[in-house]
């Protein structure tokens, strides 16, 4: 971690300091302690037990992936502290951007090869891309009406990182099934571009593109003709977003209010699609709102609604970020591959 990194806690820690200071100076200690009174105690540890199931979902993701024949075995901390150390590098950068480069820097820590590390994150990725289309479509389909009745105000965002998520998922679908096309795409944008902005800039974008589009095609290859991983990491992914989807209903358990899974669930992926457009590190301050305003049709008391934001807010950002951490100093011991 460097000063920038440093930079990214102090900003994510002082807008959500202001924001938890805003909420308790407007809600009487009182609500609060008194939705505190009645707290399911083993729904609470469930709540930061069902984060944990998701991180370790996505470090059998990975095991799943890095597995074959040539490759020397590696303990379990080695897989499980990848997840960790992505969720606190995608807390402290904007747009969670610093995600991926620190997955790549803790497989080369653990004596993995950059390009094999490389290949097995993008055969990760395309995975992850792939299920999270399915989960966001099924929430605009059975979920967004409830979100336009009542908030129509933030369903507009909503529909906005909707419609950003498509688009990637979109390009990358045309990457694997598409590749001439999407290629011959590109360059005519880039020839577009070229015609308003600095012809040298144009052509380094093209290049880093286009080299970009080749490596994911040729990893999408590779994955298609190993059709038991493909199985087996979608399925682990499929439960790591459940796990992980499933969290502010286990925390409206702990608080003893009654709602439908379903229903929470949908609100949930809601708030995730309207994060990924707040460009501050973890959405600080929109995603508490976001919680506050959609979460407010569950929750009466104001307290127990705080006391809820509160909790979700620290099990799937702040716990991570601890985790991170702890993972990103205690290094697996370094195996390298011997096969040359």
């Amino acid at each position: 971690m460097n000063k920038k990194h440093l930079w990214g806690i102090l900003i994510v820690l002082a807008i959500s300091a202001f924001v938890l200071y805003t909420d308790l100076k407007q809600t009487p200690l009182t609500e609060i302690l008194k939705a505190a009174h009645g707290l399911n105690v083993c729904a609470l540890a469930m709540v930061f037990g069902l984060m944990l199931l998701s991180y370790v979902c996505e470090a059998g993701i990975l095991s799943t992936l890095a597995k074959r024949k040539s490759e020397p075995k590696r303990s379990a901390w080695s897989f499980l502290r990848i997840p960790i150390i992505q969720a606190l590098f995608n807390a402290i950068t904007p747009m969670s951007t610093g995600g991926q480069p620190s997955q790549l820097a803790a497989m080369i820590q653990m004596g993995m090869e950059g390009g094999r590390s490389t290949s097995i994150l993008l055969m990760k990725f395309i995975i992850y891309q792939v299920v999270v289309l399915f989960a966001y479509v099924s929430t605009i389909i059975f979920g967004f009406h409830m979100v336009m009745t009542k908030f129509a105000g933030l369903a507009i965002f909503i529909g906005i990182g909707f419609l950003i998520h498509v688009c990637s998922i979109a390009f990358l679908l045309a990457i694997m099934f598409a590749y001439r096309f999407t290629k011959n795409t590109t360059n005519w944008l880039m020839n577009l571009l070229a015609r308003f902005i600095n012809k040298q800039r144009v052509e380094k974008w093209r290049a880093a593109t286009l080299a970009k589009i080749d490596t994911f095609y040729t990893e999408s290859q590779k994955l298609k003709k190993e059709k038991k991983k493909l199985l087996i990491a979608s399925g682990l992914t499929v439960l790591q977003l459940l796990f992980f989807y499933s969290i502010p209903f286990m925390v409206l358990t702990a608080l003893n209010v009654p709602c439908s899974w379903a229903n929470v669930t949908q609100m949930n992926i809601m708030i995730i699609m309207f994060m990924a457009i707040i460009p501050i590190p973890g959405a600080s301050g929109g995603a508490e709102y976001s919680f506050q305003t959609l979460f407010s049709t569950f929750i009466s008391s104001h307290g127990a609604l705080i006391l809820a934001m509160f909790i979700w807010r620290f099990s799937t950002y702040f716990f991570g970020m601890i985790l991170g951490i702890f993972g990103w100093i205690f290094k697996p011991k370094k195996i390298k591959n011997l096969e040359k």
